[in-house]
């Protein structure tokens, strides 16, 4: 078991790893090339790399959040289903190049790779920014969210692994609570800046509001399971913004076990191959 345990944390560094390399290689890929170098039909069709691509992410969300309860399974599926939406889009078939093209009055085989980062486009069409300055600060600004989002979800779930059955408040979740919501949304964030789509904008709203939910709700359970204790460090420590103040807790109405039968403790107790660990945020 040791050794499975050492092999399984081994192969989440490797998805850090390959997380944040495909990342680097995306904004590598943009700057180096012209406008139009890559055209429509060399860079769209890539299902293999949609299968990859999406097959990574995915395996990333369910490790490093480890979903529980129906609606944590709820909250993955719905990211799931952004994540395959977004990488489709990104390099399979275009539906938003499809539809959004005949109303500008143009062809979807206008936008090549750099035309497809559609704020970009938008600032050059408006005259703020050419297009390959605008894919400059748009790949700057997205890369940097989504590489800052992964390494919170990683860094939040190591903490909270090594906090040993205690309640964790040290290294990131002396700063916010909610480190792993708070990078799921800026990974959310950071990809509709990066390559919008019109299914993406419509989900990202649902699935930030659904985090925050959720956070709210285990928060009452970690407060029905550690009492004071966390309510103090609620009340020093914020949510999700580090430079803003600690709220307290709500705490249940009802015991925990008669709001959700069968919950003995919060989500954020996990079993772990060395015993078990509880994350503040719950996550």
């Amino acid at each position: 078991m040791e050794r499975i345990g050492a092999l399984w944390r081994i192969l989440r560094w490797v998805l850090v790893f390959l997380v944040l390399d495909w990342g680097f290689w995306l904004f590598l890929n943009a700057v180096r090339h012209v406008p139009g170098s890559v055209p429509f039909e060399l860079w769209y069709g890539d299902w293999q790399l949609v299968l990859v691509i999406s097959g990574l992410f995915t395996f990333f969300l369910l490790t490093f959040t480890l979903p529980r309860r129906r609606v944590e399974w709820g909250n993955a599926g719905l990211y799931t289903a952004f994540l395959i939406s977004l990488f489709t889009e990104m390099f399979g078939l275009p539906l938003t190049l499809y539809l959004l093209a005949p109303v500008l009055g143009l062809r979807p085989q206008d936008f090549g790779f750099q035309e497809s980062h559609l704020w970009a486009f938008l600032l050059d069409r408006l005259g703020v920014l050419p297009l390959r300055q605008g894919v400059y600060l748009v790949m700057l600004v997205s890369t940097g969210l989504v590489v800052t989002g992964a390494t919170l979800v990683a860094i939040g779930w190591i903490t909270v692994y090594r906090g040993r059955a205690t309640l964790v408040t040290d290294g990131i979740y002396g700063f916010i609570r909610h480190p792993q919501y708070l990078g799921l949304i800026l990974v959310i964030l950071g990809f509709n800046i990066q390559w919008p789509t019109l299914l993406t904008l419509l989900m990202a709203p649902v699935l930030i509001v659904m985090y925050v939910r959720l956070a709210w709700e285990e928060e009452e359970e970690l407060a029905t399971f550690f009492g004071e204790a966390f309510l103090d460090y609620a009340a020093q420590t914020p949510a999700f913004i580090p430079w803003g103040r600690g709220q307290a807790a709500r705490t249940p109405a009802e015991p925990l076990s008669e709001r959700t039968p069968g919950v003995l403790k919060p989500s954020g107790v996990e079993d772990t191959d060395e015993g078990t660990a509880v994350g503040s945020g719950a996550e």
